[in-house]
């Protein structure tokens, strides 16, 4: 005899404002872990200001060595290998420095708590889910937040020098001195690594594109020159106008591009087969 599946009791189906509530509340952990891992990260000023964030700004960062080697290698005068770099910081305002205390921390108080806010959208998502894909929980919180650090590490260590490299050194006459603003200077750095997280979370927003039926395959593959135009454009957006960096930046989101080419053809393949049971 066969046997038929229980159905799901009315009574127990959530409303619109039900909903809503279970968001707020997943919102409010989210918020919190932000808070907390933004409150250790105020309390470790001197490494997050003088080793992360200004570490970017002195000429024997780790980056600059690196580029310092290639430029020589592929004999390109990048700049790269001077030991001082011709700006300083400043604050100009009062609470200036207060104040970009606060929101650096708030900021790497994301960062760090990333995985867990990732967490909490999969737990507001998952009721949504067949129980086959809810096993997949602990693998797509782990590849997520693996992406996004891997994005973050990506702009700290070579967006980030590039933009300070060639902005900190440009000059439209001698006249000119270049004194940056602290929020200036925490700004380029924030939307480096920022962006640089986000756009490494492609392969991510490609197969739930697929999932929805929204992207294909083919789709990917048609315009692929299309999303190399885009992909530079993109570069040029978050690293100085020239060619190296732009190329330099380019090259793992290409990659990235690809790899969301083959995630969507797996994910095509399972979603017709379902079709067709």
């Amino acid at each position: 005899m066969e046997k038929i599946a229980p159905q799901e009791d009315p009574a127990n189906e959530m409303s619109f404002l039900d909903h809503l509530e279970e968001l707020r509340w997943h919102l409010i952990r989210a918020t919190l872990a932000v808070v907390i891992a933004g409150g250790i990260a105020f309390i470790l000023k001197g490494f997050i200001f003088d080793v992360l964030l200004f570490g970017p700004a002195n000429g024997d960062f780790f980056s600059y060595k690196v580029l310092c080697r290639l430029s020589g290698i592929f004999g390109i005068d990048g700049g790269f290998c001077d030991q001082e770099m011709p700006f300083r910081i400043q604050s100009r305002t009062m609470g200036g420095q207060f104040s970009a205390h606060v929101w650096t921390s708030i900021t790497a108080g994301f960062i760090i708590a990333f995985p867990y806010v990732i967490y909490e959208f999969w737990k507001f998502v998952a009721p949504a889910m067949h129980t086959n894909e809810r096993k997949y929980a602990k693998g797509f919180i782990f590849i997520t937040s693996l992406l996004f650090f891997l994005g973050v590490l990506f702009g700290y260590y070579v967006v980030t020098p590039l933009s300070i490299n060639f902005l900190g050194k440009y000059q439209v006459s001698e006249t000119v001195f270049n004194d940056f603003d602290l929020s200036s200077y925490i700004s380029l750095v924030r939307a480096s690594v920022l962006a640089s997280g986000l756009i490494f979370e492609l392969p991510i927003v490609i197969y739930f594109l697929t999932k929805v039926g929204l992207v294909t395959p083919d789709f990917l593959k048609k315009y692929r020159k299309y999303a190399l135009v885009i992909v530079l454009i993109l570069s040029a957006i978050i690293t100085p106008p020239d060619i190296v960096s732009q190329i330099i930046v380019a090259i793992p989101v290409l990659i990235l591009y690809e790899v969301s080419i083959i995630i969507s053809k797996i994910m095509y393949r399972k979603e017709e087969e379902k079709l067709k049971k």
